[in-house]
């Protein structure tokens, strides 16, 4: 875990360390260093800016949201000429999906940068989503909208981004649930409870019941995050009779 001591010296080793680490990443050598180092800062180190901010991640992740946003809607508008309004929205929100982001973020191991008081085993997937939108929102800050959408076709589009296959990627596997339960007169319910556990962050249970038999079973950060996770195990259990009813 990188140290919190001089935190924004740019010179100090652990700063140097990571510079070179993120232009491995990024492509170029960071030159505002300070936004990089509140795109991996949590909120659990309680550190403050000069102007008694507390630092976290969470403002970036944000703006890196918004930038990724306009760049994967250009890159749509430009890439599928026949598309209307309602397609490109349904992809846009395919690739820029939590499920998506995570995949990315994890590939490229933003977790290893992360300043916090809280072990990494603690934190769900989503935490790999979200720095990497907290660094795209540092990338523009620093070196601006061209560079940026540079990045993001770099690290995402390129690698990532198969109009093809994500015409078949499911965004919610919960809509997908509650849509098949309505449509087959199905009774279903998520029964959801906070856990009695020992974690620092807390967690929620839950577990989905059709036609009052327990479907599956799941625990996240939060009783949205859960709810999902628990959908998508049920969609893969009972898959074979979701795909006939469609």
């Amino acid at each position: 875990m990188i140290s919190f001591r001089n935190i924004f010296k740019p010179n100090s080793p652990n700063n140097t360390s990571l510079k070179a680490s993120l232009s491995q990443i990024v492509g170029y050598t960071p030159k505002k260093l300070y936004y990089y180092i509140k795109a991996f800062t949590h909120g659990s180190t309680n550190q403050k800016d000069s102007f008694g901010n507390s630092i976290s991640y969470e403002r970036l992740e944000y703006v890196g949201d918004a930038v990724l946003s306009a760049v994967i809607a250009h890159y749509l508008f430009e890439k599928v000429l026949d598309g209307n309004e309602g397609y490109l929205t349904k992809m846009r929100s395919k690739i820029v999906s939590r499920e998506h982001l995570n995949e990315i973020g994890k590939e490229l191991g933003l977790s290893s940068f992360l300043r916090t008081k809280i072990p990494i085993s603690q934190f769900g997937d989503n935490i790999h989503g979200n720095l990497l939108e907290s660094l795209i929102g540092a990338v523009f800050l620093d070196k601006g909208y061209a560079v940026c959408e540079k990045f993001i076709y770099k690290r995402v589009i390129t690698p990532h981004v198969d109009i093809d296959l994500l015409e078949g990627k499911v965004i919610s596997y919960k809509s997908l649930i509650i849509e098949w339960c309505q449509k087959e007169k199905k009774q279903f319910n998520f029964e959801n409870q906070k856990d009695a556990g020992q974690d620092i962050l807390q967690h929620f249970s839950v577990k989905l019941l059709i036609d009052g038999k327990t479907i599956a079973k799941a625990r996240a950060t939060s009783k949205k995050k859960a709810e999902e996770k628990v959908s998508k195990r049920a969609y893969f259990a009972l898959q074979g009779k979701i795909d006939k009813s469609y």
